[in-house]
């Protein structure tokens, strides 16, 4: 089923630096839909049932060696099935090149014939991992994205709360900025969030006061990431003397993106807390229980032993 996203073609061709061998062919106007990529193989023999034709088609030596043994005749009979079925495109991988009879049916039918010097399974690999991303179902959110020794944090909160200076602090301790103010969220998978910025404003941090600050220009490239699963959420609130707060974390909150749960904790905001070092040990802590730790569930057992233990001393 196609998708309501699409990319121009053109992207593609930018992106991987490919060779346009039908200039006279307009790859704006292609639209891909669908991130899978296809091979065609029993096409190449004349079958055309079940074929995936609104993918992008990839061949590679195995298909050029094919092709290049059957008699002409049979070859432009292949071609002319091939480019009139409705396919977007044509890559060849390897470095091969089109022959004339290719580049002059694919121009017929508007079918743009590229090449690369990639290997076959490497570039459909590449490509089809990009396509995912650019494919994606995607929201923006109002937040600050950072890595976190490796985790993807997500800093929600009211504007002016101390998102963005918490990113700053975060960003001198040596952990990398994504994106600050707005996040693009992206589901690549069931299991999967990736976040990434605007153009408009990548690598750009606002603080209220003194203003528009560039973080690559001022930490280094080091400092900046342009994309970043997100792992966990964090909320940062005014203090509520009235609230409870969770104090055990033995039970996960989630939030919910594009029907992807991630992990969520509401910290308080009071005048002294050290929300860089807070966000830091809610990122290992994360961490710790993705690889079968928890703390609180220690904590909870110790006590529950040291109880049984002292229930049977009395009796």
């Amino acid at each position: 089923m196609e998708s309501d996203i699409s990319i121009k073609f053109t992207k593609i061709v930018e992106y991987y630096k490919l060779t346009n061998h039908t200039p006279s062919v307009d790859t704006d106007k292609i639209k891909i839909t669908i991130p899978e990529v296809n091979r065609p193989a029993l096409q190449l023999a004349g079958f055309f049932e079940h074929f995936d034709k609104e993918r992008v088609q990839i061949i590679g030596n195995v298909e050029c060696a094919f092709l290049d043994n059957m008699e002409r005749k049979n070859r432009q009979w292949v071609y002319e099935k091939l480019m009139s079925s409705g396919i977007p495109c044509l890559i060849l991988c390897r470095g091969n090149k089109p022959d004339e009879d290719m580049i002059e049916i694919g121009a017929k039918h508007g079918v743009p014939i590229l090449s690369t010097d990639m290997a076959t399974s490497r570039f459909n690999a590449e490509l089809s991992r990009w396509l995912n991303v650019e494919l994606a179902p995607c929201i923006t959110r109002h937040g600050v994205l950072v890595d976190v020794y490796g985790e993807g944090v997500l800093i929600m909160g009211e504007s002016g709360i101390g998102k963005s200076e918490a990113a700053l602090e975060l960003i001198k301790r040596g952990h990398r900025l994504v994106t600050d103010d707005v996040v693009e969220i992206r589901k690549v998978s069931d299991e999967t969030l990736i976040g990434t910025s605007p153009e408009i404003t990548k690598h750009f941090i606002e603080l209220r006061g003194i203003g528009i600050i560039d973080v690559k220009a001022l930490f280094g490239v080091e400092s900046i990431l342009d994309t970043a699963n997100i792992d966990m959420v964090i909320k940062l609130e005014e203090w509520d003397r009235e609230k409870e707060y969770d104090r055990m974390g033995l039970v996960d909150n989630y939030i919910e993106f594009l029907g992807n749960k991630v992990v969520c904790h509401s910290i308080p905001i009071r005048p002294g807390r050290n929300l860089a070092v807070i966000v830091e040990s809610a990122a290992v802590n994360h961490r710790q229980k993705r690889m079968g730790y928890n703390a609180a569930q220690e904590l909870y057992n110790r006590v529950e032993k040291n109880m049984k233990k002292a229930t049977e001393d009395d009796e």
